[in-house]
């Protein structure tokens, strides 16, 4: 079964938060999912408000960006989480946007080299192992956490490029693809992420693809999803974002499962005028729609 959910944009004020949180727990939704973009809110801070505010609804956070946070305390808040919530966190790592960690002197020279021993540091610690590693970036002294999950927790990966689709079938449990991924951009990772649990040969728990899908309901939706590609540069891409009702959305959500997704998160565009309203309508009127 697909899994279906939606974002809160952190052009949001964090104080919209907990508004959005009991709205997608009234509303059924599945899943909410959270950006740490700098220099907006803070993805952990973020994701243990709504956690708290809730009993059921998953949070993801899609993505903390590696070079921003040392992998031992990344480790700590991750295990944090998944303690005093079991099941329901949700954390992707990725390479951040390089600009913006260029602006605080976070930027590696090869992030893919970073996003690779930070995976497998991650990894080892959650799973309550002493690690000691002297990598190019990441470098452990005998550091275990006292506190570690106490069940396996999936780390997903924020990937684009060849290169960072392989490592994420490599080194994590699920990969996250940003809504520039058409359904042949998700055929296309999807074959690129086997290619990496083959040459790593994982025979583990099936590998997590989560795609967001930028999307626009209600007036004006056409040329708000329209505005919003341009302004990305990506208003050339065939079957790129979805603007309609909710039978229109749900076709889209089957093109990207159908494509290899295994969770599609719903992207409201940034001028979004009721998001509330879009909790609703994912949870209410496009879930029904999609098996």
């Amino acid at each position: 079964m697909t899994s279906l959910g939606a974002v809160f944009r952190p052009q949001l004020p964090p104080e919209r938060l907990r508004e959005l949180v009991r709205a997608a727990d009234d509303a059924g939704l599945e899943e909410l999912w959270l950006w740490e973009d700098c220099f907006l809110e803070g993805g952990i801070s973020a994701a243990a408000a709504a956690l708290a505010w809730t009993e059921r609804l998953r949070v993801g956070v899609g993505l903390l960006p590696v070079p921003l946070r040392n992998v031992a305390v990344t480790a700590m808040e991750a295990a944090t989480l998944h303690r005093l919530f079991p099941g329901r966190p949700v954390l992707g790592v990725g390479h951040g946007v390089q600009s913006w960690m260029g602006q605080v002197g976070a930027r590696a020279e090869s992030p893919v080299t970073l996003l690779r021993e930070y995976l497998a540091a991650l990894r080892a610690l959650l799973a309550g192992e002493h690690v000691t590693t002297d990598g190019r970036y990441v470098k452990l002294d005998g550091v275990a956490l006292d506190w570690p999950p106490p069940a396996p927790v999936p780390i997903l990966a924020g990937a684009t490029g060849p290169r960072s689709l392989k490592l994420s079938g490599e080194a994590a449990d699920g990969t996250i693809l940003t809504a520039s991924t058409p359904p042949d951009g998700v055929r296309k990772a999807r074959q690129l992420i086997d290619e990496g649990r083959a040459s790593a040969s994982r025979t583990d728990a099936p590998h997590t693809v989560v795609v967001y899908l930028l999307t626009a309901t209600g007036p004006g939706a056409a040329d708000r999803l329209h505005a919003e590609l341009e302004a990305e540069g990506v208003a050339s891409v065939p079957d790129l974002g979805v603007a309609g009702d909710a039978g229109a959305v749900a076709k889209a959500v089957r093109r990207l499962t159908e494509a290899g997704a295994d969770t599609v998160v719903l992207q409201p565009t940034a001028d979004e005028p009721d998001p509330e309203r879009f909790i609703r309508f994912t949870a209410e009127e496009v879930r029904p729609l999609v098996p």
